[in-house]
């Protein structure tokens, strides 16, 4: 409650006639940090909005996101038809700070209702993508004795292996921390599995994560290189 009631403060402070707000992110539940901003999502009824500004608010670093009504559906659709879309979680899973009109409880109903309804199907040539730079990756590793090559070949096998679980199952993606969270949710013990393989490739073996990333391009064709094409 105390958060709460700071988060409350720092809005009305800057836009004391908003509409609504929310209080969003990692700090409302069990895994807040000492490092975890205060995620705020403001409505306002125009201009200065749409904005996102980052500062420093009693004693929190704060990220404020601020949406006129029009602005808010704008910006979930684009972050929807990607699969991932922080401003409709903060406003799906967040604590409702103030609502003078009511936009507050319509955004927050909206917003859960497309959480539940998850992403939009990925279509074949976003997964054929997804096949093609896995494979040009694998191959990149096969061929790499480089330490320095290999770390960064190793994280992005992890991370698009990742994304292409999640996209398999329909499942909200993410980007840092909340990737690991959805696949987590979505294919528990995957994540573990990635790292154990991201670790051995650092030691010179790549066998674990090969294996990892071929049982997930399995699920969809498997590897796909030759043929792969696009249009400029």
């Amino acid at each position: 409650m105390e958060l709460v009631e700071i988060a409350r403060e720092l809005v009305l402070e800057r836009h004391p006639s908003a509409r609504a707000a929310f209080l969003g992110g990692s700090v409302v539940t069990e895994r807040r940090t000492a490092m975890s901003d205060l995620d705020v999502v403001v409505l306002l009824d125009g201009e200065p909005a749409p904005y996102r500004v980052s500062f420093r608010g009693s004693g929190w670093h704060v990220e404020m996101f601020v949406h006129t009504e029009a602005s808010w559906g704008d910006f979930v659709g684009r972050e929807v038809r990607a699969g991932r879309s922080p401003l409709l979680f903060m406003c799906a899973e967040g604590e409702l700070l103030f609502d003078v009109d009511g936009v507050g409880a319509r955004i927050a109903s909206e917003a859960r209702e497309l959480v539940e309804a998850g992403p939009p199907v990925v279509s074949r040539d976003e997964v054929d993508d997804l096949r093609y730079a896995l494979t040009d990756l694998l191959d990149d590793l096969a061929g790499s004795g480089d330490p320095g090559e290999r770390l960064f070949i190793g994280t992005e096998l992890a991370r698009r292996t990742a994304e292409l679980a999640l996209v398999v199952r329909r499942s909200w993606r993410g980007g840092g921390k909340w990737l690991a969270r959805r696949l987590e949710g979505a294919v528990p013990g995957l994540g573990e599995r990635l790292r154990c393989g991201v670790r051995e490739v650092l030691d010179g073996r790549d066998e674990l994560l090969v294996s990892v990333v071929d049982e997930v391009l399995g699920e969809v064709g498997g590897r796909f290189w030759v043929g792969y094409r696009r249009g400029g």
